[in-house]
């Protein structure tokens, strides 16, 4: 008994010392869950802002659809013209076609333009035009024969026939535009030459025009013509 060795608090004391170390599986653990973490809320975020973007260009189309259903309307009302919602163009067929080699267009071509064009102005001043119509592209074409350049020039002159029927001064029984409406004209219009490109399966249908909508992208720069000067529309020379 007396020589019995006590030994009191050894075991406290190589607790206390002991350093406290996470162990190598139970970090990567960690870091796995926080690097699923991080993941998943980056890709929630991702997802978000895909899905934001498909809605918008879901809804631009349908706008844009709705701006075509409302011209096919306004077709109905001038027989002849169709909408090819695929191109996105005006088709006016028989009834507006020129002459071999010309560039004019008789009165009763000028008078069934001047009916109809005022109508699609209408639209593009109201929703949905107002939102995604950038321009509208009045395209000239020419039949197969002659050549090229000289086409071209000719399909030019009957796209710029179009706008010197819409702004020329109209006869009698017809109503002139607006000022205001001339210059929305000129700013919503562009004219194109496409000589015998596109061309049909008649010489007669080839020589034609036709109207090409572009619309607004999703957060395109809108066109700002204030720097473009007013009025002064002068008169048709070809």
């Amino acid at each position: 008994m007396l020589g019995k060795r006590i030994i009191i608090g050894k075991k406290n004391r190589d607790e206390g010392e002991k350093p406290f170390w996470i162990s190598f599986a139970d970090l990567m653990t960690a870091l796995m869950v926080l690097f699923l973490l991080v993941m998943s809320v980056a890709l929630l975020a991702v997802t978000k802002t895909v899905s934001e973007t498909e809605r918008r260009k879901a809804a631009r189309e349908e706008e844009i659809s709705q701006l075509l259903t409302q011209l096919e309307g306004v077709a109905k009302q001038h027989p002849g013209m169709t909408i090819n919602r695929e191109k996105n163009v005006i088709d006016f067929g028989d009834r507006v076609r020129f002459e071999t080699g010309s560039s004019q267009l008789t009165a009763e071509q000028a008078k069934y333009l001047r009916a109809f064009l005022p109508d699609v102005l209408q639209l593009a001043q109201q929703q949905p035009g107002e939102k995604w119509l950038k321009r509208i592209v009045v395209e000239g074409f020419a039949d197969q024969r002659g050549d090229y350049l000289m086409n071209l020039n000719l399909s030019l002159q009957r796209s710029q026939r179009v706008l010197c029927v819409l702004l020329a001064t109209v006869g009698e029984g017809e109503s002139p535009l607006s000022d205001d409406d001339k210059e929305k004209v000129r700013d919503l219009f562009l004219v194109g030459g496409y000589s015998f490109n596109s061309a049909k399966k008649s010489l007669e249908e080839s020589r034609r025009i036709e109207l090409r909508l572009e619309y607004y992208e999703l957060d395109e720069t809108r066109v700002k013509n204030e720097d473009i000067p007013r009025g002064n529309f002068g008169v048709c020379r070809i």
